[in-house]
């Protein structure tokens, strides 16, 4: 009677959770519906009925689990998951004075076109700042021209182009109901893994179950294995074969490391870094040599892994393989010392070394690099550190690898004070000397010239506004008796930033000045009109583009801040008033 009593209960449960799917699935015709909700029903009553029964067997389990995933994909296939995910991102709006609707009223057309372009510029850090609040601000998706998961990826590839890797996990730890995260979840466990750091790749799998891809899966069941919980993987792995998943390799790795095949595994595969590195460790003689087609990550596993031919060893005659040393080093894979030292190695006659200037240019490219590297680390006169430097810097541009001779360059002119350089070399320091502990600047305050002057204390703090009148009034009354005074465009953003934030300015002194709205562009002015503060981020990112705030003209940075202003984005606005306006020592 009692069995009775329970199985009804089962088959009362098993209704109920049909009878909510079924009603959740009509609704979805009027209106959206969360799905991750109705999954973690599902969840919850599959733990529920596994728990009622004690005697269930580790196939019922499966069968159950099979079950549930086919009714989830159904319904994940309908239009359930068109409207979903409301908000997706990192920072409060109000961090940055933005609004959650940013880029509500935006064409995904106006979108797309814009990105095509960003994504041909290098980006400078200015630029790369304002982008990072523009794509990771929590917001609506826009709503024209565009679907949801292609805005999202939107974010996605902008994570993964600049590699930050703790973002990206704060990124997928806030936003774990995102459907297309299996690709940042991706890129993040690669890149760990690439860099032999299996224990950071492995640890996000404790904190997110984003298990709805098979790659994820099988990483997820490797670390288990890892981590000892081979039953734990023994299941995730009988599951993943219920469902009728098929990779031979993963199988027979996997059946090896779980020890029920005892020899090693000779199989080398460069499908996916999971599967080199299963490659790596379930063979006990494993060697590999990379090529000219091989993979970035799997150059950089074998970096990182002390897998790379030894420096020491390798053909100064085998052209190929130098060339490929070398682009190597400009990835990264090899230091750029040992890629000098490799250079060291060349002779060279004592008239080459004494005419260099000339003998380089009739040696094959990669020896001429060298004979000017061991000419260079013989000189000690500035000058013809400077002259050697440069044509040796060219030399791997223009080969595009330049950055296999940046970190030691930077070195080697670091050791040459500014004075000591010609005003013809005056570029080439300043460009490629690395600054590896910059100074922390102060503010110089400047009462004599209202952008330097002590106003700039408002945009870092709070200040009563009647306080900072007072003191605005004061300091224009003193900047009136000298009738030299010249009102600069820099005067103009500090002055319209503090009547934008409910400054006044007496009349007397309003002829002073000649505000002026006139200089934004057109089509900037549009997407203010029409609330598309997104898009207007977009726009300072493309202006921006491969220049430091500080170094752009007066003209762009005004109307910049005027923008700023008539949106009321203030923090933003501050951060860039703080950048470009005051003398910092």
């Amino acid at each position: 009677m009692k069995i009775l009593k329970l199985l009804n209960k089962n088959y009362l449960s098993i209704f109920i959770i049909q009878f909510i799917l079924l009603n959740s699935f009509v609704a979805a015709q009027e209106e959206a519906v969360d799905i991750w909700k109705l999954e973690k029903k599902l969840e919850e009553n599959k733990s529920e009925t596994i728990l009622q029964d004690n005697d269930i067997s580790t196939n019922s389990i499966i069968q159950i689990q099979t079950k549930q995933n086919n009714e989830f994909e159904i319904i994940k296939g309908s239009k359930l998951d068109s409207n979903n995910i409301i908000l997706a991102g990192l920072y409060d709006p109000a961090e940055n004075g933005l609004k959650i609707d940013m880029w509500f009223n935006s064409d995904g057309n106006e979108i797309a076109s814009i990105f095509n372009r960003i994504n041909k510029i290098k980006l400078s850090n200015d630029a790369k700042e304002i982008l990072d609040i523009a794509l990771l601000t929590n917001s609506y998706f826009p709503r024209k021209n565009i679907i949801e998961e292609e805005f999202l990826n939107y974010k996605t590839n902008y994570l993964i182009q600049y590699g930050n890797l703790e973002l990206i996990k704060l990124y997928l730890l806030k936003n774990q109901n995102n459907l297309n995260n299996s690709k940042l979840m991706r890129y993040y466990i690669d890149e760990h893994l690439s860099n032999s750091d299996l224990k950071n790749a492995c640890s996000i799998f404790n904190e997110i179950n984003l298990l709805n891809d098979d790659y994820l899966t099988k990483f997820n069941i490797y670390c288990l294995i890892n981590e000892n919980r081979t039953e734990e993987a023994q299941l995730q792995f009988d599951l993943m074969k219920e469902l009728d998943f098929k990779d031979e390799f993963f199988e027979t790795k996997f059946n090896f490391i779980m020890g029920y095949t005892a020899d090693d595994e000779k199989q080398i595969s460069e499908k996916n870094i999971l599967d080199f590195h299963l490659s790596h460790r379930t063979n006990s003689q494993f060697q590999y040599k990379p090529n000219k087609n091989t993979e970035k990550i799997i150059w950089r596993y074998l970096s990182s892994s002390n897998l790379l031919e030894n420096i020491d060893e390798i053909d100064l005659e085998d052209v190929d393989k130098l060339s490929l040393i070398e682009q190597a080093t400009h990835e990264g894979n090899y230091s750029e010392q040992e890629l000098l030292n490799l250079y060291k190695r060349f002779q060279f006659s004592i008239d080459q070394l004494l005419n260099v200037k000339d003998s380089y240019k009739l040696l094959p490219t990669i020896q001429g690099r060298a004979l000017l590297y061991q000419r260079l680390i013989l000189t000690k006169d500035p000058v013809q550190i400077l002259d050697l430097s440069s044509k040796l810097k060219n030399l791997f541009a223009s080969e595009n690898i330049e950055n296999a001779f940046k970190k030691e360059l930077s070195k080697m002119l670091s050791k040459i004070s500014i004075e000591d350089v010609p005003s013809n070399y005056s570029t080439f320091y300043t460009k490629n000397l690395i600054n590896q502990n910059p100074k922390k600047t102060s503010i110089k305050i400047n009462n004599k010239i209202i952008h330097q002057s002590k106003l700039l204390n408002y945009f870092k703090e709070s200040y009563n506004i009647k306080q900072v009148e007072k003191d605005t009034n004061d300091l224009i009354k003193k900047i009136k008796k000298n009738k030299d005074y010249f009102v600069s465009r820099k005067d103009l953003m500090l002055l319209e930033s503090l009547q934008s934030d409910g400054v006044e300015i007496s009349k007397k002194y309003q002829n002073l000045f000649q505000f002026n709205q006139s200089d934004i562009p057109t089509d900037i002015q549009l997407l203010i009109n029409n609330n598309e503060i997104g898009l207007v981020l977009l726009r300072f990112v493309e202006i921006i583009g491969e220049d430091e705030l500080i170094n752009l003209g007066s003209d762009i940075l005004y109307f910049m801040v005027n923008v700023l202003n008539q949106l009321n984005i203030d923090p933003l606005r501050n951060n860039i008033l703080l950048k470009v306006l005051p003398l910092k020592v």
